[in-house]
């Protein structure tokens, strides 16, 4: 089976697992009418509809826009079930041994019952109504006692997952928001497009309207090794933004811009990071600033100490709390981190989302970093 079927495959079986189990375990036991009950069990499997109805959208139909946006909402209530499951489990713990009578102990399943749907209902619609807000402009000060004084000012963004509901209208709009920044370079790492460059080229040629006193600068992200890596790379190129792979460029003789393929590249045997490859040239006692997508590439610079990593990848945890699982595969999940004196590195949160046009605990964010 091939990875664009396999993918989708995986996730319907785990999400029926999910909306399978929602129903044994959680609305099955609700201290609710029969009536909503099976209300609740309809919605069920409308979601789990929607979440088939999403996945084939993004792999194989071309739905229009606003079908897309519902059809995505259902992947997120799926993670929101997934959650409620477990806690619901942990609740119905509770109940069955909290030291009341019968009258006391049916008042309370009733009442907490009617509370965690409450609860559940809050939490999609907060993660909603964040996920569709216009990414936030972060500044970020980042004082290493360099260039005379003279500071640079940056601006990042990271994981606009072009494609689907991250449309031409929302890459113009950001386009202006960073021009407006008057940056002195733009730095992109990775995760940009979610779609074969042929599908969102008219979308990402927006990224040609970019300005800035020394140029915009990229590195790939994993999600671009599932779309013709090589074809979005050429194309970028064209529209004048400088690909860094495995590679570094000197800017006004204060400093070099790397960069490095993403760590995907060793999964998928190809454009694989090499991080000797990318400072053979940079002097030594030059700062540089390094782009890698993934934070964890932390753990692979054999010895090179660039003065600043900008990365992103995570999301910030875009959901609360998955930001706790995304700390388990990755040193930092969001924000300015000091590794030593001098050195730093900064997690960008994305600028757009994947899935779900939810966040929770995270926003999207255009980060202006003055590092000086």
């Amino acid at each position: 089976m091939s990875t664009p079927i396999l993918f989708p495959f995986i996730v319907t079986i785990f999400f029926a697992m999910v909306h399978y189990l929602s129903y044994t375990r959680v609305i099955s036991h609700l201290h609710v009418k029969q009536s909503t009950r099976t209300f609740l069990k309809y919605l069920l499997f409308l979601n789990m509809a929607g979440i088939i109805g999403y996945l084939s959208s993004r792999y194989f139909l071309s739905p229009p826009k606003l079908l897309y946006f519902i059809l995505s909402l259902s992947i997120g209530i799926g993670f929101v079930l997934f959650m409620g499951t477990i806690l619901y489990e942990l609740l119905h713990l509770v109940q069955r041994l909290a030291p009341f009578n019968e009258e006391k102990r049916t008042f309370f399943k009733r009442t907490s019952d009617l509370g965690f749907l409450a609860l559940g209902s809050a939490y999609i619609g907060a993660g909603i109504r964040e996920g569709t807000k216009d990414p936030v402009v972060n500044f970020i000060e980042v004082e290493q006692n360099r260039f005379g004084g003279k500071p640079y000012t940056i601006v990042q963004i990271s994981d606009m997952h072009i494609g689907g509901l991250i449309d031409r209208e929302f890459v113009a709009k950001s386009v202006a928001a960073i021009n407006a920044l008057k940056p002195d370079l733009i730095a992109i790492t990775g995760d940009l497009s979610d779609a074969h460059i042929d599908v969102v080229k008219e979308t990402i040629d927006e990224l040609r309207h970019l300005k800035s006193r020394y140029g915009t600068y990229y590195v790939v992200g994993n999600h671009e090794y599932f779309h013709s890596i090589d074809a979005t790379i050429a194309y970028l190129k064209t529209l004048g933004i400088h690909v860094l792979e495995n590679s570094a460029l000197p800017i006004n003789d204060d400093f070099y811009i790397a960069g490095v393929y993403d760590l995907f590249g060793y999964r998928a045997g190809t454009h694989i990071p090499d991080i000797t490859r990318a400072m053979q040239n940079i002097p030594p006692n030059i700062p540089t600033l390094l782009l890698a997508h993934q934070p964890k590439y932390l753990e692979y610079l054999e010895g090179f100490t660039p003065a600043l990593i900008l990365s992103g990848h995570t999301h910030g945890g875009q959901i609360w709390p998955f930001g706790y699982l995304v700390s388990l595969a990755q040193p930092y999940v969001k924000g300015l981190h000091r590794l030593e004196t001098n050195r730093h590195i900064y997690v960008n949160s994305g600028i757009g989302f994947w899935g779900p046009p939810m966040r929770l605990g995270s926003q999207a964010e255009i980060t202006c970093i003055q590092w000086s």
